[in-house]
């Protein structure tokens, strides 16, 4: 029996060999940068909880897309952080909003890459939710068939705008036939829909709402986003935005739901996207200034890792540093 095991530590025994036989190969091509887009002229606002990542104006993010494309990377994906926010969320569907604005900059500066506009109402309300209220005060909650609509209006204004990709994460029931029958009937129909499919309501994205000054107002978003335990729901989830057009689905978080992306995977065998999202950054970075880990190897295996479970697309804020690593 010891010749077997003989046989695999000769396998690795260099690391000519090890690259040769690497079962799973890391790409500039697997990389998508998210970016904060806020109001303003050669603005940069750090974001505390993320080091190294910032609030952008129009004029920098464009400059920050030109230099993704330039190392290879394909894709950014878009937030933006609007001048005021109300009741009914207008920022997101004006077609002068940030995220308009912003991506028709990239798309001048940056002509070659992929602009996926994040397609949520967060942002742009004063109560923070991801859809329209009923009720008052804190008693309220999201009505779910008002919010559709104005998720479909929103991404119409994005494609118009040049994006081309719309990422639906209001975890809203329906919101992918949605905009998917408002897209179609603006001629639109070449516009792919990113479906943020299975978004845990998790305790990671606690930086992300600082950068994306996004925070509920009252309340969680518990009501909307999955539970975490739960990964047959999640496999629901996914199969009924793929039977409402969704081209490509998410697994968001990433870090602690590798087991969920690769039953994603294993059963649909679709185009499949993992965000690894602002909390996981933000601990990786922390460790990595105080000195106690490696932060280019870490990434790199955590990013390893993502690709290995079955995701096809990663979102990742260490985009560039990994693009630059990899080569």
């Amino acid at each position: 029996m010891r010749y077997p095991l003989l046989r695999l530590r000769r396998l690795r025994s260099s690391k000519k060999m090890r690259d040769m036989l690497q079962e799973v190969r890391l790409s500039t091509n697997d990389l998508v940068m998210p970016l904060f887009v806020r109001p303003g002229e050669n603005v940069e606002v750090p974001i505390e909880s993320m080091p190294g990542q910032a609030q952008l104006s129009v004029d920098l993010a464009a400059k920050q897309a030109r230099e993704a494309q330039e190392l290879g990377i394909p894709a950014v994906l878009l937030f933006g952080i609007p001048p005021q926010k109300d009741e009914t969320a207008s920022g997101a569907y004006d077609d002068e909003g940030i995220i308009q604005q912003a991506t028709r900059a990239i798309k001048e500066a940056a002509p070659e890459i992929l602009v996926i506009a994040d397609t949520c109402l967060c942002e742009y309300t004063s109560h923070g939710h991801c859809g329209m209220l009923k009720g008052e005060g804190e008693n309220a909650t999201v009505d779910n068939d008002a919010t559709l609509g104005l998720l479909a209006k929103t991404a119409v204004s994005q494609a118009h705008a040049g994006a081309d990709i719309v990422a639906p994460s209001a975890m809203m029931d329906g919101q992918v036939q949605a905009i998917r029958s408002a897209l179609d009937r603006e001629g639109l129909e070449d516009i792919a829909i990113l479906a943020y499919a299975a978004k845990f309501a998790s305790s990671f994205y606690g930086p992300f709402r600082d950068a994306a000054e996004s925070a509920p107002a009252f309340g969680d978003r518990t009501s909307y986003q999955m539970a975490p335990p739960n990964a047959n729901e999640a496999l629901r989830e996914v199969q009924l935005d793929i039977e409402e057009g969704a081209d490509m689905v998410m697994v968001k978080p990433a870090l602690g739901y590798q087991d969920i992306i690769f039953r994603v995977k294993e059963r649909f065998g679709y185009p499949l996207a993992c965000y690894s999202v602002s909390g996981e950054y933000a601990m990786a970075k922390a460790a990595a200034n105080a000195g106690w880990l490696d932060e280019k190897r870490v990434v790199l295996e955590m990013l390893t890792g993502f690709k290995r479970a079955g995701a096809d697309i990663i979102i990742t804020y260490w985009a560039k540093d990994a693009a630059q690593w990899l080569k």
